[in-house]
């Protein structure tokens, strides 16, 4: 495994991360991981030179956190960086900062982690951390040698991030980077930021949530026209790697040939060419004509006052978009709980506000319940 320097003297930390979010799940209930096959995927990274392990206090329900303090437990904890997040969403009070933290180090066993960020900083997130001192409590946790590293996680403008970054010490920051959003959400222009504060970038979503292990026939066909023998996601993986402030790249591996892909790219890791890099930007605009919706299936959205599985749905219509399988769609539909269908959208506008992309999530059900209806 390829490996970068953080710190003089610290761990090389190695340049593939697993991320807890979209761990394996029990009849496809996101608070019921698979502790078995969870467990492999956890322990063929670590065999594999894996030593990041990422996780925040909402993943899996919660339950990412306790299964990772779980899994990682046979392991010497001096072998391994452990990263979760503060979500400022959940804070009401000041005292939570300090309650959340405890439950934090309850659930993964740990006195100390390596890596700590406010989570999903974006303008009312940012505020609520002000307010509340949320910076100056994890200094404190620093002091007292219950964190090593300090740092934020982001989806927001260019112009709230420079603020961000300017307004303290961090130690690191995690920004979503892929070659569509490198453009889409200027994730070029947010990079640069870290640069130039000397920040050391992190990388979540760099396959977009899954969406660019599959980007649409036309761009598939580039990629595979460029690599044959190379997988379609590899390609959104070396492209974040390449960038020489990225520390690691962080990627929610949900099963054991998402990991065995993911850890054969980074074992034998090239930085993109700069004729790559061509192919690559083709494939994000061809990726860019795909009628889909840009969903990450990061679950900020939920969970739904009306019941509705939002990134399920999403997922379904795009499945539909790649293949225009009538059947298939309807079929995956059908296989979701009627209270999680699209149409029973009450349009109550809680979810939209949540959504890192962006996304009109009430409109683009209603998009989605369209389709079942017209296809039924």
């Amino acid at each position: 495994m390829v490996t970068r320097v953080f710190k003089e003297g610290s761990m090389p930390v190695s340049l593939l991360g697993l991320g807890c979010m979209r761990l394996p799940v029990v009849g496809g209930v996101d608070k019921r991981i698979d502790y078995e096959k969870a467990q492999e995927i956890v322990d063929y990274a670590f065999k594999n030179g894996i030593n990041y392990f990422d996780t925040a206090h909402g993943y899996h329900g919660g339950q990412s956190q306790v299964f990772l303090g779980e899994a990682l437990s046979r392991y010497p904890r001096e072998s391994y960086y452990l990263a979760t997040k503060m979500p400022m969403w959940s804070v009401v009070i000041k005292k939570d900062l300090g309650k959340i933290f405890a439950l934090q180090q309850e659930r993964l066993k740990t006195d100390c982690f390596d890596f700590y960020l406010l989570h999903s900083m974006d303008k009312g997130n940012y505020k609520k951390a002000v307010k509340f001192g949320a910076y100056e409590f994890l200094s404190k946790m620093k002091a007292q040698g219950k964190i090593k590293n300090i740092g934020f996680s982001f989806h927001d403008s260019p112009e709230l991030l420079e603020e961000i970054a300017g307004a303290h010490a961090w130690d690191f920051a995690q920004l979503q980077i892929n070659y569509v959003d490198w453009k889409n959400q200027k994730a070029k222009e947010q990079y640069e930021i870290l640069e130039k504060y000397n920040i050391p970038c992190i990388v979540m979503e760099p396959v977009r949530g899954g969406s660019l292990a599959a980007p649409g026939a036309k761009a598939v066909e580039l990629l595979k026209a460029a690599a044959p023998d190379k997988s379609v996601a590899s390609w959104a993986i070396r492209y974040a790697a390449s960038l020489p402030n990225v520390l690691t790249v962080l990627s929610g591996m949900s099963n054991m040939e998402q990991i065995r892909d993911n850890i054969a790219t980074m074992a034998d890791f090239q930085p993109l060419t700069e004729q790559e890099l061509q192919i690559v930007e083709a494939a994000a605009e061809a990726y860019n004509l795909k009628d889909v919706i840009p969903c990450t299936a990061c679950r900020y959205c939920m969970d739904c006052p009306s019941g509705v599985d939002i990134p399920r749905m999403f997922a379904v219509f795009n499945d539909y978009q790649a293949g225009k399988d009538k059947e298939k769609f309807l079929a995956a539909y059908k296989d979701a709980a009627k209270q999680a269908r699209a149409e029973n959208c009450a349009e109550c506008g809680t979810c939209a506000p949540r959504c890192p992309q962006l996304i009109d999530i009430p409109e683009k059900l209603k998009t989605v319940a369209a389709l079942h209806k017209k296809l039924s």
